[in-house]
């Protein structure tokens, strides 16, 4: 499934509509439950689906799939998307992240997926989860809204109403950061 599902953002990131349909086809059900999960109302996890698949339609280009599987990125997308939702419906950016992460993180493993594939993105993804948790605030939400929402540098600036160089040095400290987190976490 992971390397359909490669095909297919590598096809969209050429533009390519079929591809995108068949994408959105392959992995909608699952993506729509983990914004189900976040927002426990159907109308407000499809609108968090919609803008999840806006936002992968136009980053496609930009995954990595060294860094992830297309589903686990795919679903940071809609994740991010469906909790900024929730921030709005609640009023407030408190939210029980870490639950929300595991989650997640439970319900992406893939059924096809041996049990040591499904350890090792566990053990990635809580460690990414508790190195993005060292971080300060406005810089974690910097990196979320750069990295996760596929923002440029001043988008953020703007959005967070904050210099375009605070923002920049921000997100340049904070993934040096994390850098040092994951190395000395995988070192141990």
């Amino acid at each position: 499934m992971n390397d359909r599902l490669r095909h297919l953002l590598g096809r969209t990131a050429l533009g390519d509509h079929a591809a995108f349909r068949s994408l959105y086809d392959a992995s909608s059900a699952k993506l729509f439950g983990f914004a189900l999960r976040i927002l426990n109302k159907d109308e407000l996890a499809e609108e968090a689906l919609q803008e999840g698949f806006v936002s992968i339609w136009h980053a496609a280009a930009g995954y990595q799939p060294h860094l992830s599987a297309p589903l686990t990125w795919m679903a940071t997308i809609v994740r991010n998307k469906a909790l900024d939702m929730y921030r709005r419906q609640a009023g407030t950016a408190d939210i029980d992240a870490e639950s929300i992460e595991t989650d997640i993180v439970l319900a992406l493993q893939d059924p096809a997926s041996g049990p040591q594939d499904r350890l090792q993105l566990s053990e990635e993804a809580r460690a990414l989860a508790r190195c993005m948790s060292t971080l300060e605030g406005k810089q974690r939400q910097a990196i979320g809204m750069a990295y996760f929402h596929d923002l440029s540098h001043s988008e953020v600036a703007e959005q967070l109403s904050l210099p375009i160089g605070t923002v920049k040095t921000w997100i340049r400290r904070g993934l040096e950061k994390l850098k040092n987190c994951l190395t000395k976490r995988a070192m141990a």
